[in-house]
C-alpha cells in the first residue's frame, strides 16, 4: 500500500487491502460476528430473552407478551502499536517494509480480538482485559436471565484428546437451548482440536469430524467449524495464548463487534519535527472495536 508522508490516519480498503484479507482469514470473529456501527466509544444494543405466541379466538383478546427485554453495552477498545522504520530500510529494501509490518500487525491484531472475545478468563478492565469474553460469560451466574455460572461449559477430563462424549455432552449443551438455530450454528475451536477429532468416532465407527473438501468447511456433528489460534485460554488478552485449547459452540448473530474504525494506519515522515534526529520514520497501526456476546444461553464450550 502507497503511503503519504501527510500524518492523516488512513484507512484500510475493505474490499483490497490485504491486511483486511488477513485478519478475515484468521480472525473467526471479525469474520462472523455481526458488526456494529459505533459513533461514540459506547453503544447500548438491544437484547431480547425471545417472544412467546399462543392461540388467539376469534375476537379474542391478544395476550400480551411477559418475556425480558434489555440490552448490552459495547465499549471501544483501541488495539494498536507503532514501528521506527529507519529511512535506509524504506529507500534501499526491495521489499515493501511497510506492507509487510502492516500485514504482519493484521495477523497479530487478529489472533488478540479473537482471544479477547472468545476466551480470556478474567473480568473485564478494559485495558488488558478489553471485553467480557464468551468463556467469562459463561462462567458467570446472570439471575436475570436464568443462567448459572459454568452450565454450559465442559472440561475434557483427560490429559489427552476429550472423548465422543465430551464433544457430544458440549454441543448438546446448546442444541437443547432456545438460541439453537442449526442453519446458523458454528463451532470456533483452537487447531489443537484437529489431531483429537480425527480419532473420534460414534457408536457406529462414524467419525464425527468431516474434513472438508474443494473449499467446504470442516465440520463436526455436522456444524461448520472455523479454527482460530486465538481460541485459548489466557488471563489477559494476548496474540499468542498459552492456556488450553476451546472449542465454542455459539451463534453469530448473537456474536456483537462494535466497530468505531479501523483497521487503519498513520505514517510519521522520519524528517518531521523531534524524529528528523534519527532518520526514523514511524508507522501507527490501530483498530477500535467493542464486543459482548447476546446470551449466555446461546452457546456453549468445551475446554479441551
Amino acid at each position: 500500500m502507497t503511503r503519504n508522508t501527510a500524518e492523516a490516519w488512513l484507512p484500510e480498503e475493505w474490499e483490497t487491502s490485504k491486511v483486511v484479507q488477513s485478519i478475515q482469514q484468521i480472525s473467526a470473529v471479525e469474520s462472523l460476528s455481526a458488526r456494529i456501527p459505533m459513533g461514540s466509544d459506547t453503544k447500548h444494543v438491544p437484547r431480547t430473552a425471545g417472544m412467546d405466541v399462543a392461540v388467539v379466538a376469534k375476537g379474542g383478546t391478544y395476550g400480551e407478551d411477559t418475556s425480558l427485554n434489555d440490552e448490552v453495552l459495547l465499549s471501544a477498545v483501541k488495539f494498536g502499536k507503532a514501528v521506527r522504520i529507519a529511512e535506509e530500510d524504506i529507500d534501499d529494501s526491495v521489499a515493501n517494509i511497510i506492507d509487510a509490518k502492516m500485514v504482519g500487525w493484521g495477523k497479530s491484531y487478529a489472533k488478540m480480538i479473537d482471544n479477547a472475545s472468545l476466551a480470556v478468563s478474567a473480568a473485564s478492565n478494559g485495558t488488558t482485559i478489553p471485553f467480557t469474553s464468551l468463556y467469562q460469560l459463561l462462567n458467570t451466574t446472570d439471575a436475570t436471565l436464568s443462567y448459572t455460572g459454568g452450565a454450559n461449559i465442559t472440561t475434557a477430563s483427560s490429559s489427552g484428546a476429550p472423548t465422543y462424549s465430551e464433544f457430544s455432552t458440549a454441543i448438546g449443551l446448546v442444541e437443547a437451548g432456545d438460541y439453537f438455530d442449526p442453519g446458523a450454528m458454528v463451532a470456533i475451536a483452537h487447531p489443537a482440536f484437529r489431531k483429537s477429532l480425527r480419532g473420534v468416532v460414534d457408536d457406529q465407527h462414524r467419525p464425527i469430524f468431516i474434513e472438508g473438501l474443494g473449499g467446504t468447511p470442516d465440520t463436526v456433528f455436522g456444524i461448520p467449524i472455523r479454527w482460530s489460534l486465538g481460541a485459548k485460554l489466557a488471563a489477559t488478552a494476548t496474540s499468542a495464548p498459552t492456556g488450553r485449547a476451546l472449542m465454542c459452540f455459539v451463534n453469530p448473530e448473537l456474536m456483537l463487534l462494535g466497530i468505531r474504525s479501523g483497521p487503519e494506519s498513520v505514517f510519521i515522515d522520519g524528517r518531521d519535527g523531534l524524529s528528523a534526529l534519527t532518520d526514523e520514520s514511524i508507522l501507527k497501526m490501530r483498530a477500535r472495536r467493542g464486543f459482548a456476546y447476546g446470551h449466555p444461553n446461546g452457546a456453549s464450550i468445551l475446554v479441551g
